[in-house]
């Protein structure tokens, strides 16, 4: 157990440091190539912080896990948004930039409702089975490509109150970029690995660590990175990884997931997918409140509040 604790605290380490260099990394990225903060985290570092999700969906997709694959996206989508963007939002109020609000966040609930209809075979299709399919996998890549599209699009750098970004050399850049990645891959590993077995020889269930452990340990790297983006004031680096983090899983993860294996979509996600709905659509109407296009306190401590009955009731159920 001492060896298990050792290396959890190993693993959030790794997770700190590693958030820290790659927003320094993307910032001077941004910088040096004038694109905007907002496409680097929607591209580069939310890819970067979706890589434990990736590995773990594809590899429980190819054996079968479908509840996995499901509850690993759905339970990361929902902890990035209620609880990464609350706590993010705590330590300093997210200014968003306006075509964040009128097209990224809409995006990012156009992929929810999307994942929702191609499930739900059963309600709209009058199938016998609910099956996100190889089609629906294939159909979800397409709309990654497009959202891809529009962000190489639009790259380029819109004016910021925010702090000055510290330049670095092109190599130092690099460095601190691949190290920072590496640092949340390898982080996020450790916290999961050692956290699901420390909580196993606890006695917890492994339903409750695959409801809950998985689903926000692969979220660390997200939560590592948006917290110290927002604690140095790079607001669109915090909100552009979350947002980009949840589309990149539920058009890149899911879609390729399905494509490996066709996953058979339980009812009880659909309760989880509407919460996440409801919350990528009170982030939108948070923007015309208080201060418009920022993300206040108290509006980022109601994300938190839905976050923590989210989990009370996962556990229930």
């Amino acid at each position: 157990m001492t060896l298990l604790i050792l290396l959890l605290i190993l693993g959030f380490v790794l997770l700190v440091k590693g958030a820290d260099w790659l927003v320094s990394g993307a910032s001077s990225l941004a910088k040096q190539f004038n694109i905007s903060e907002l496409a680097i985290g929607l591209t580069i570092v939310a890819f970067g912080t979706s890589a434990p999700e990736m590995v773990v969906n594809i590899i429980a997709s190819s054996k079968g896990y479908h509840d996995v694959v499901l509850g690993n996206v759905i339970g990361s989508n929902i902890f990035n948004l209620l609880f990464i963007l609350g706590i993010s939002g705590l330590v300093y109020p997210i200014i968003v930039q306006s075509k964040t609000v009128w097209k990224e966040i809409p995006i990012s609930l156009l992929a929810v409702l999307l994942v929702y209809v191609l499930a739900n075979d059963t309600l709209f299709d009058n199938s016998a089975i609910n099956t996100i399919t190889r089609l629906d996998g294939t159909v979800l890549l397409l709309f990654f490509a497009g959202f891809l599209f529009y962000v190489f699009k639009n790259m380029k750098t819109e004016p910021s109150e925010e702090e000055e970004t510290v330049l670095l050399s092109k190599p130092v850049m690099a460095f601190k970029i691949i190290i920072g990645l590496s640092g949340l891959i390898f982080g996020g590993k450790l916290v999961v690995d050692n956290a699901v077995e420390i909580a196993r020889l606890s006695g917890v269930s492994e339903r409750i660590i695959g409801l809950t452990i998985i689903s926000i340990g692969t979220s660390l790297p997200e939560l590592a990175t948006s917290v110290i983006a927002a604690y140095r004031k790079r607001s669109d680096l915090a909100i552009g990884n979350v947002i980009g983090s949840n589309i990149f899983n539920l058009f890149l993860i899911m879609g390729s997931s399905a494509v490996v294996s066709p996953i058979v979509f339980s009812t009880s996600f659909n309760a989880d997918l509407l919460l996440l709905a409801g919350a990528t659509a009170f982030l939108f109407i948070a923007m015309f409140t208080g201060k418009s296009k920022k993300l206040d306190r108290w509006e980022a401590a109601v994300l938190l509040v839905f976050f923590v009955a989210f989990l009370a009731y996962t556990i229930y159920r």
